[in-house]
């Protein structure tokens, strides 16, 4: 069964505005990404720093390549392995106790412990990109059409970022009221 181009493409969109979001903040702040990295201890110290210049470069490039259509269907499955594998990071370190460096996941400006929900989120996104990789139904697109794909995804991400803030607060929350 294939879905309706609505849902790919706001999959897309939505998975795309993450990762270029993703993208900024790293570029922004590349020596506290770099920090980031190899807080997470996978990496022999020399990768690091090439590494950490590289990664909002692929994630920039996914993005870009999930909004034309025509290479979609490569980018969506190359988002969802990337998702994925910063999953895997997160799991590793949670695996060996470390949940109290900072996931990079919300920025410079504000550090996200390592947590299970974590991996719950970034499945989810994997999963609308793997959405994103699906051929759609062929059919016309109307003016209609394209106001509920922007739509739509402007509610994902309305959902993600307060689901974000959410998590990046919580530890703050906690200790507020004394948990």
């Amino acid at each position: 069964m294939q879905p309706d181009p609505i849902f790919v493409i706001a999959c897309a969109l939505t998975i795309a505005v993450i990762l270029a979001s993703a993208a900024t903040h790293k570029l922004r702040a590349p020596s506290k990404f770099a920090s980031q990295v190899e807080d997470y201890q996978l990496l022999p110290k020399a990768l690091v720093k090439p590494l950490s210049r590289l990664i909002p470069l692929i994630e920039l490039a996914i993005a870009l390549a999930l909004l034309i259509p025509a290479s979609r269907f490569i980018a969506a499955p190359m988002a969802a392995a990337l998702l994925l594998g910063y999953g895997a990071a997160i799991a590793i370190n949670l695996w060996r106790g470390r949940s109290d460096i900072d996931c990079g996941c919300s920025g410079p400006d504000q550090a996200q412990p390592l947590r299970p929900v974590l991996l719950a989120r970034n499945s989810i996104l994997a999963a609308l990109a793997v959405i994103a990789s699906v051929p759609p139904h062929a059919r016309d697109m109307g003016v209609f059409d394209g106001f509920v794909v922007i739509a739509a995804a402007a509610v994902a991400l309305l959902i993600y970022s307060a689901a974000e803030s959410l998590l990046a607060n919580g530890p703050r929350l906690a200790k507020l009221i004394g948990r």
